[in-house]
């Protein structure tokens, strides 16, 4: 299961069909060279017009003022000029021929700033040379001069506009009507695949939306009765748990049109575009009823809405676009069919308004699967798989608590990809360990150790995995490596052999024991520590606060939340911070607890020095141990330890 828009759980792996509607608006989508050539042509069809509509336009010929125009005006062929400034523009009485150039009767020259005005000017006066104000060679229509003007402007303006029609699917706003139009992918009834099939793990959400399910199908069932489907569902849950997937699901078994979007394509950097977007949203699926709208990451745009949380008063475009979705919802009308999901990670930061009955009045919790629920996922991710004949799902799913849909999935794909690189036939149970050794402990590393840094993180991890194995509470331990992996020079991992709903606090001491087992076992072999321990003591340092300030597990301070918090939804309210000498008091606390366990962790590797050298020797040797082989070789017989040490397990509580 996941959380996102992935394919499904199906073993056949069918591609989920085009969320892209009824009908594919045409796009902006013209190549770049296309796009110039429609440019060139327009332009030079541009010339074309001003050539045809200014016939009189004439290219002169250039002559030199003196000896050739001179010579001209005294020889009386020059008919008619105009000057504007130093330039003269004419026509010749007969055709000229001037060096290369073709005859011509059209002329132009420059007067030079020496040149004598009053005599040039007698001399056109006595060969009566009409002088006009107006250029001769250059003349046109006022249409030709618009057209050259403001043609090429008009033309690109003109370019624009179509193709941002052809963008915003025309109408009578254009491109600016399609910002208001809602992003939302449709996908018609028949064409949704995933059922409920698809989905493993998440039973009892399931069940809930059956309800759901039925109704879209079969809505005349409640409404004879008086009954009111709710209008919203909120599907809440850590990110991976399958909310987007339970969402195609429901769709798919309704066999309705299905509207996904994310909250956040709704807002934009235009006020009132989101309220738009909303509108036509809601509009659409009404149309399409019985329909669904499914909106992904509803927290985005579903904040609460608190005083002084947006210097501009509140009024912005996230809160618009929250109001016309209450307004809408409040709209419809209890005989239609449309439902709308909601999904978010943050079901505690939404506004009390959206949760209120009426609007998303159903709540349904995703939660992390359990045991049998993550086996169940695993069977649909390896239906496509060729498994081999070891592998055990129950096994690798009690090996996996804490992981959701999405996790198991890619533990899926990781194996695949391994049994590849290896050229196996088909996936093994090692390509599986192997894949979860990588996604949980981190790929390995290049690094070489020396010998003394090796021999000192063996002794290390050792010392965490003795202390786990022969503590009372601990969880038994899975693998235990010295090969580099992320930022670790040696890995431990543990994980129970059932989910843990509640945590006993002598669970809790015996993680910060364990915790401690690595430090303790350095100081115990070479007398010195390191800077190893330091992700170690971070852990069992939050762990002890918890125990004092969270969860009233320190007599001295009582059961009281004595640690800052925020609040967590009506339920958990959170806590404001204590005064100084309770903030003492706690810190004294978190110190007793932590020497206590140190000091029995110390006792128990003196104790039981031979297993620590013994499980070190084997490290040492096989750099990688798993659960098997790490209990034979620090000498411990895991069913007889598990047993005697439940027995020996107390939650007495802790001494003041």
């Amino acid at each position: 299961m996941a959380d996102t828009p992935k394919p499904t759980e199906r073993q056949a792996r069918t591609p989920l069909p085009r969320e892209n509607g009824d009908e594919k608006k045409p796009g902006f989508r013209t190549p770049r060279m296309r796009i110039l050539l429609i440019v060139a042509g327009l332009l030079a069809a541009n010339y074309l017009f001003v050539a045809m509509l200014a016939p009189g336009k004439v290219e002169p010929v250039r002559i030199p003022y003196s000896p050739t125009f001179l010579e001209q005006v005294r020889a009386g062929n020059v008919d008619r000029v105009s000057t504007q400034g130093a330039t003269v523009d004419g026509r010749f009485k007969k055709e000229f021929k001037y060096g290369d150039a073709e005859p011509n009767k059209a002329f132009a020259t420059e007067i030079p700033v020496f040149a004598n005005d009053e005599q040039l000017s007698k001399a056109l006066e006595d060969e009566k040379v009409v002088i006009e104000a107006e250029p001769i060679n250059q003349s046109r229509g006022f249409l030709a001069s618009l057209i050259l003007g403001f043609g090429p402007v008009i033309l690109l303006i003109g370019l624009f506009v179509y193709f941002a029609r052809r963008a915003g699917g025309g109408g009578a706003m254009g491109a600016l009507g399609a910002f208001g139009r809602s992003k939302a992918r449709r996908v018609e009834g028949g064409e949704q695949k995933i059922t409920f099939a698809d989905v493993a793990g998440i039973d009892e959400a399931k069940a809930e939306l059956a309800e759901v399910v039925d109704f879209l199908k079969n809505p005349e069932r409640y409404q004879k009765l008086g009954g009111r489907i709710p209008k919203g569902v909120l599907l809440s849950g850590r990110p991976g748990t399958g909310k987007t997937l339970l969402a195609r699901a429901v769709a798919g078994e309704a066999n309705a049109p299905f509207f996904s979007i994310s909250a956040s394509e709704f807002v934009e950097a235009i006020v009132g575009i989101g309220a738009s977007r909303v509108r036509d949203l809601f509009k659409q699926a009404k149309e399409a009823a019985p329909a669904i709208i499914f909106i992904d990451e509803l927290d985005a745009i579903g904040r609460s809405r608190t005083a002084g949380a947006n210097f501009g008063g509140g009024n912005d475009e996230r809160e618009q676009t929250l109001n016309q979705i209450l307004t809408e919802m409040d709209g419809f009308e209890s005989t239609l069919a449309v439902i709308v999901l909601g999904a978010t990670n943050r079901p505690e930061i939404l506004d009390a308004a959206l949760l209120r009955p009426g609007r998303f009045d159903r709540r349904i919790a995703v939660p992390a699967p359990d045991r049998e629920g993550r086996a169940s996922i695993l069977e649909v991710h390896t239906r496509s798989l060729p498994l081999a004949d070891d592998v055990n799902l129950g096994r690798l799913a009690a090996t996996t608590p804490g992981m959701v849909g999405a996790d198991l999935s890619n533990l899926a794909n990781e194996a695949a990809l391994m049994a590849a690189r290896r050229n196996h036939e088909k996936v093994e149970m090692a390509d599986f360990t192997d894949a979860l050794e990588k996604i949980v402990l981190g790929a390995p590393r290049g690094t070489v150790l020396s010998p003394e840094d090796r021999k000192r993180v063996a002794y290390h991890e050792a010392g965490h995995a003795l202390v786990g194995m022969l503590t009372a509470g601990a969880d038994p331990v899975r693998k235990v490596s010295i090969i580099p992996r992320g930022q670790a020079l040696g890995v431990t991992f543990a994980a129970p052999d059932d989910d843990r709903a509640n945590y006993e606090e002598s669970w809790l001491l015996a993680k910060i024991k364990v915790a401690l087992g690595g430090r303790v076992a350095e100081e115990i072999v070479f007398g010195t520590i390191t800077t190893g321990a330091e992700s170690d003591i971070q852990q069992l340092t939050q762990i002890a606060r918890g125990m004092v300030g969270r969860w009233g597990m320190s007599e001295a301070v009582g059961p009281i939340a004595v640690l800052p918090q925020d609040q967590n939804g009506p339920l958990l309210p959170g806590s404001q911070g204590a005064s100084e000498t309770t903030q003492r008091l706690v810190d004294d606390e978190v110190r007793r607890i932590v020497e206590e366990s140190y000091a029995e962790a110390r006792q128990l590797l003196n104790d039981h020095r031979d297993q620590l050298e013994s499980l070190t020797e084997a490290l040492l040797r096989e750099e990688t141990l798993d659960e098997d082989a790490a209990y034979d070789a620090a000498q411990v017989d895991r069913h007889i330890a598990d047993t005697s040490l439940h027995n020996t397990a107390t939650s007495a509580p802790l001494r003041s």
